[in-house]
């Protein structure tokens, strides 16, 4: 009570309010709290199941590097710059003026001032945590460039410009880039955090008429904008050497008007820089901006008359006359980078005299290379491996299969290969749960394997087959838990003497009820502890993983499978190649990937898109994955990595140890990558010429083949890879220029002496012209002296030898074939014809095309292609058959027959006909001949062979006979084959029998 009035208690209002009003200033806390733990179990979570993956590779080295250097660099760099912006605005706090130097802009704009001041450690600290985890996670995004740095390697080799190694510009330069980047971003956001607080605190008002900035503000923004200054001059320094892989208007690298304008303009620029650089640290004593503003608009001018005017003005006042004398020696600089850094230096061109006939003892020499002409595309034959060796629904083979090489009953063939592996996807619906899922379905059995020439009745002839595998492939490891279309993951394993669960096979080895298995393998990360399934539940987002039942203490769980994906986690410096293959090596499965190692940075090196340059009709199709999108101007396949298809566990070769980039990541590795001389004999015979490797050098290849700069200048020899004409013919787009892919072919180049498994692809002109220009083979055979050498065979240009565009336009067109065919393709037949790869390669002294055609069913279920005709073109000249054989006999037969002489002359007359030695040398030229044709038809290549020898021999013995005897009457002109068909190659009805 006071003064009459009561007066109402004021501590119960006043708890009612903190009790109202503590419950959300609780809550907000306790939420974010909430967030941050569940944003730091995340990350951990992530951190170690890697660090788990990794250890079960045996490749813990492997992620504690790359985990201690991105440590390392986001402590670092994060650190310096939290603490550059942090001094930066306790400078720019402590020396605030006591009075501002104009009113503030807005009412009320002080007490954000006021709110800092009071709050001002918590307002610094989340500048400092903000700071800190923008530099350090840009810091640690950069380890790679640091690592390859570090343990950067000499090339042995300097450049034509500047005199410096090589390792300079692939290792050093990118380093001191990523340094001036980080610079650059320190000093930009100290500056902006000195301007703002001296703009809060009255030390910076632009709108003031007289003093906009105090003198403690004006110092601390000297120092700054002369520390930008300055690294602007560093970075007109580090231009300088930036020049020599940079696009110019032709090519790569230092150009005329670079080396004699733009390279001493930078330096210039440079002086300049940091003479600006002084002025502004000169203002920290003299307190005026008219000095540095000066050197501010000399440098900028600078900048535009040096930096752009004068070469643009040198181009094209002295360089666009005479262009081609001007850049010759650039461009001859050029030429010999590039063939350096791909691995072209040592490709071969010869001329090929190509011819467009043959005769039979033309083939002679060549009748080796008959095994290597490939029937089986393993592009196409998929479904029919699918159809009659996939056993169960749930088991599948990928779209496109591969090419490798086996030996069977003492002959090397070429085989078509796939792995039979499991595909929960095509479970039917009542099978879908998650214990078949992920613990019954686990892993697919077996290798399926043809040789690459044969077929029986239109199918493959299966050199390995069925559950359980049988075949000629030898005894092995069949499970199949790492693959290309493996589940996501799996739990496997289980405790001595515990329920097996995982299916083996659907049936026993004599039938009956599936047989079930459980994993042995080394590989998996082991999930029995609580913590582990805790793990890894949450990194899958599967609370099954925690819950089943089938999990239990020796489970181990399977993921990442793919061999690419286990080849890039387990070597992150490496670029693997887009198709592993398997294969059968001394007694397990695996899959080998080809590694690359890769830089941007090679100077005057030409620079392409690696996914461009790679990309043809296999690319991105099924399991062959499509490169990054990246520019690269050096490659290497400097690793043969070898993933195995049981365990999953990761062996990496050393294959070029010459490449100092890969010795520069086995510095920072050490211990990951085994010595060359580590490959098993068996391994060694797997290993082939990688392909993406390939078709960037054939790409490169297509322009730098050529290496007088005034040709190349011109662009007057550009050749281009043809665009695959059966993908053009399935409904793709011709404009899209998609190439024909690169083919693995057992064949013999004119300078070899025995055939060679090699990769091959043909070059037509730049153009419209679809004519062939050139043939390439590179020598695949890992075994071989001559692995990895680059032969081109190139084509007279007054040869008209169409290409495969024009071939196929031939087959398509040519009415022999359109009436076999004719069957196949009517629109109730319930069928179409289904063309394979095309393949070309040098025989009889020319060059001979080969086109396997199959018939697909449009219609029912379980349709696969069958192989039914064989289309060749030599010359000129088609023809098709039942078999490879047949077709080749057609085509060649007419060859001889025709007896083309040129033009204006004629065949000498004779007076007497042949004596008895030279009639007996013709009627054993004609047996030997039918011998070699019923030895070819059996497949028995070495009796052709003798046969043809022999036929020679007798053809030898009747012309020395005849120029014994006087020429007074006619003489038959001898023929090895009585039965020959009339001159047109293409028959008028299809053959009876099937492709065999």
């Amino acid at each position: 009570m006071s003064d009459g009035v009561y007066d109402m208690p004021e501590e119960p209002p006043a708890r009612r309010t903190r009790r109202t009003g503590g419950r959300p200033r609780a809550l907000l806390p306790t939420i974010a709290t909430l967030i941050v733990l569940l944003i730091l179990f995340s990350i951990f979570t992530d951190v170690w199941t890697q660090r788990l993956w990794y250890r079960s590779v045996d490749l813990g080295s492997v992620f504690s590097t790359v985990l201690g250097t991105r440590v390392l660099l986001f402590v670092i760099v994060g650190l310096l710059m939290a603490a550059a912006v942090v001094a930066n605005i306790i400078v720019a706090f402590r020396t605030r003026p006591r009075v501002a130097l104009a009113p503030s802009p807005s009412p009320g704009f002080e007490r954000y001032g006021e709110l800092l001041q009071q709050h001002g450690k918590i307002a610094v600290g989340v500048v400092a945590t903000l700071m800190l985890v923008f530099g350090g996670s840009a810091a640690s995004g950069e380890w790679k460039v640091f690592l390859a740095w570090r343990n950067r390697t000499p090339f042995g080799v300097t450049d034509k410009h500047f005199n410096k190694d090589i390792a300079f510009f692939v290792f050093d330069y990118p380093w001191l880039r990523v340094l001036l980047g980080f610079g650059y971003s320190i000093v930009l956001l100290s500056l902006v955090a000195a301007i703002i607080t001296h703009y809060l605190y009255g030390g910076f008002r632009p709108s003031a008429k007289g003093q906009k900035a105090s003198g403690a503000a004006q110092v601390q923004f000297s120092v700054l904008l002369g520390l930008l200054v300055l690294l602007k001059a560093f970075s007109y320094w580090l231009d300088r050497f930036g020049l020599t892989t940079s696009d110019a208007k032709l090519f790569t690298g230092v150009s005329y008007t670079g080396d004699n304008a733009i390279l001493p303009s930078k330096e210039i620029l440079a002086v300049i820089a940091v003479l600006c650089a002084i002025l502004f640290f000169a203002n920290v004593v003299r307190r005026t901006w008219l000095l540095p503003g000066v050197g501010t608009v000399v440098l900028i001018l600078s900048a535009i008359l040096l930096g752009a005017l004068w070469p643009a003005a040198l181009q094209q006042l002295r360089v666009r006359p005479s262009e081609p004398v001007k850049e010759a020696p650039y461009i001859t600089k050029n030429i010999e980078a590039t063939r350096q850094a791909y691995g072209l230096e040592g490709a071969e061109v010869t001329e090929y005299q190509a011819k467009s006939t043959a005769k039979p003892e033309d083939l002679t020499a060549d009748a080796e290379v008959l095994p290597g002409i490939r029937l089986i595309d393993p592009t196409v034959i998929g479904p029919t491996f699918e159809q009659l060796q996939q056993v169960r629904g749930f088991y599948s083979f990928p779209t496109d299969l591969d090419v490798d090489r086996y030996k069977i009953k003492g002959k090397v063939n070429d085989t078509v290969i796939a792995v039979r592996e499991v595909q929960v996807d095509r479970l039917p619906a009542g099978q879908r749960n998650w214990n078949n899922d992920h613990t019954v379905y686990t892993h697919g059995y077996g290798v399926v394997a043809a040789n690459g020439n044969q077929s029986q009745g239109g199918t493959p002839v299966f050199t390995e087959k069925d559950l359980p595998p049988t075949g000629d492939l030898g005894d092995y490891e069949p499970r199949i838990y790492f693959g290309e279309q493996s589940p996501d993951y799996s739990i496997v394993g289980a405790p001595e003497g515990g329920q097996k669960v995982e299916l083996d096979t659907p049936e026993g080895q004599k039938g009956g009820d599936p047989t079930l298995n459980t994993y042995a393998g080394k590989g998996g990360v082991p999930v029995g502890s609580f913590a582990n399934r805790l793990l890894y539940a949450t990194k899958f987002r599967d609370a099954n993983i925690l819950l089943s039942s089938r999990v239990n203490s020796a489970s181990k769980i399977l993921y990442d499978r793919t061999p690419r994906e286990r080849v890039e986690k387990a070597a992150p410096w490496l670029t693997p190649d887009g198709d592993p293959y398997p294969a059968i090596v001394d007694g397990q499965v695996v899959w080998i990937v080809d590694g690359y190692t890769t830089s941007d940075n090679y100077p005057y090196s030409e620079k392409v898109d690696l996914d461009v340059s790679t990309r043809d009709t296999t690319t991105g199709r099924g399991t062959i994955a499509q490169q990054p999108s990246e520019k690269i101007n050096y490659i290497r396949n400097s690793v043969k990595a070898v993933v195995n298809a049981y365990d999953g566990s990761v062996e990496l070769y050393a294959w070029d140890d010459k490449d100092p980039v890969l010795k520069t990541w086995m510095k920072a590795f050490p211990g990951t990558v085994k010595p060359r001389s580590d490959i098993s004999p068996d391994l060694m015979s797997h290993l082939r010429y990688p392909e993406d490797m390939f078709k960037v050098q054939r790409d490169l290849l297509a322009k730098y083949h050529v290496q007088d700069a005034g040709t190349w200048y011109q662009n007057s020899d550009l050749w281009r890879v043809p665009d695959d004409p059966t993908a053009v013919s399935s409904g793709g787009d011709s404009a899209t220029h998609i190439s024909q892919p690169p083919f693995y072919l057992s064949l013999r180049m004119p300078d070899q002496s025995e055939p060679k498994f090699s990769l091959t692809s043909v070059y037509v002109p730049n153009g419209e012209r679809e004519n062939l220009t050139a043939f390439v083979a590179v020598d695949a055979e890992a075994t071989s002296p001559d692995y990895g050498k680059f032969r081109v065979l190139r084509l007279p240009g007054n040869l008209q030898i169409p290409g495969p565009g024009q071939v196929y336009n031939k087959f398509q067109t040519d009415e022999g074939i359109r009436q076999a065919l004719l069957p196949i393709n009517q629109p109730n037949s319930g069928a179409r014809a289904q063309y394979g790869n095309l393949l070309t390669l040098p025989l009889g002294g020319g060059l001979l095309y080969v086109q396997p055609v199959y018939s697909v069913r449009t219609s029912g279920q379980g349709s696969y292609p069958v192989l039914r005709y064989v289309l060749v073109s030599f010359g000129d000249s088609v023809a098709y058959g039942g078999t490879l054989q047949d077709a080749l006999t057609k085509v060649f037969k007419t060859s001889v027959d025709t007896g083309e002489l040129p033009p204006g002359t004629e065949k000498p007359p004779t007076t007497q006909q042949p004596n008895q030695t030279v009639k007996q040398a013709i009627a054993d030229a004609q047996a030997a001949w039918t011998r070699a044709q019923t030895a070819l038809r059996n497949g028995d290549l070495t009796g052709y062979q003798t046969n043809l020898n022999q036929m020679k021999a007798a053809l030898d013995r009747a012309a020395a006979g005849a120029a014994e005897t006087p020429t007074t009457t006619p003489s038959p002109t001898p023929s090895p084959n009585p039965s020959s068909p009339p001159a047109s190659t293409t028959p008028t009805s299809p053959p009876t029998s099937p492709a065999g």
